[in-house]
């Protein structure tokens, strides 16, 4: 099994779909996120789905999950950090959409043994705006990215490559559950939810190799497995949901993750 996803892996750039969770665990998983939703309101909207797996137990129970660490160890080895993560959620018949971009591109991280999980909170497919992958992208450098600033695009700066075949794009449908894994170079996004279904993805941006060290900006991350580790700063984990304390820690993460997603932007947009 791991054999087949580091090979896979290595030719692609990603890997999906990954069985993880069962129907019944993760329909338990929903349930916790949607009360969560219910009861804090605007404090989870937004921003505030960043970096929420340190104010929401469920979501750090996701992130060091055995099973979503043996995953990831079979690409990036056995020391795995757990960096930043996003909720993301596309309400249905909207249009915000996620351009092509690569995650490597602002991140700052280097080198690049580090992979992003896409968890399906409950089923994602076209209709309602699943990611899509240009296989084999990962291969080359960096590219150029456009900041557009566009609206409607969930990215920070908008960030976008231009001159992209979609006719090569792999869509990354999957059911409640499953786990897509992608490398930091690989070029992919995402189209608007057109379904009258919500669509609830958590993103582990990203699961760190012990060699990958910050560049520049100052990032915070967790100890999931081994020991070794580039990244200094050590984050907490969550006992109870939306404690003072690591609502204030969050914040101060996403501030810092700010000022790393718009170095040397014009402008700053609504992330």
């Amino acid at each position: 099994m791991n054999d087949n996803l580091a090979s896979q892996y290595a030719r692609d750039g990603f890997v999906a779909p990954i069985d993880i969770f069962s129907p019944d665990e993760i329909a338990g998983i929903l349930v916790e996120i949607e009360e969560a939703e219910a009861k804090w309101g605007d404090a989870l909207q937004g921003g505030g789905r960043n970096n929420a797996h340190y104010v929401l137990p469920v979501l750090d129970r996701i992130a060091h999950d055995p099973r979503m660490l043996d995953a990831v160890e079979a690409l990036i080895g056995p020391d795995i950090l757990v960096g930043g993560t996003t909720l993301f959620i596309k309400e249905p018949e909207t249009e915000g959409f996620i351009s092509w971009h690569q995650d490597a591109r602002y991140m700052g991280l280097e080198p690049h043994n580090w992979v992003t999980a896409w968890l399906a909170v409950n089923d994602v497919d076209e209709e309602n705006g699943c990611m899509r992958m240009m296989p084999g992208t990962h291969k080359s450098p960096l590219v150029e990215h456009v900041d557009t600033f566009d609206e409607d695009n969930m990215l920070t700066r908008g960030q976008t490559v231009s001159a992209v075949d979609e006719s090569k794009a792999v869509p990354v449908i999957m059911k409640a559950g499953q786990l897509s894994l992608h490398h930091p170079r690989i070029v992919h996004g995402s189209g608007p939810n057109l379904s009258d279904r919500r669509r609830i993805g958590f993103a582990i941006q990203s699961y760190l190799g012990g060699d990958v060290e910050q560049q520049f900006g100052k990032i915070w991350a967790q100890q999931a497995r081994g020991t070794k580790r580039g990244i200094a700063p050590v984050a907490p984990r969550p006992t109870e949901a939306m404690r003072a304390e690591d609502i204030a820690f969050r914040d101060l993460t996403n501030d810092e993750l700010s000022k790393i997603f718009y170095k040397d932007a014009k402008k700053t947009g609504n992330w």
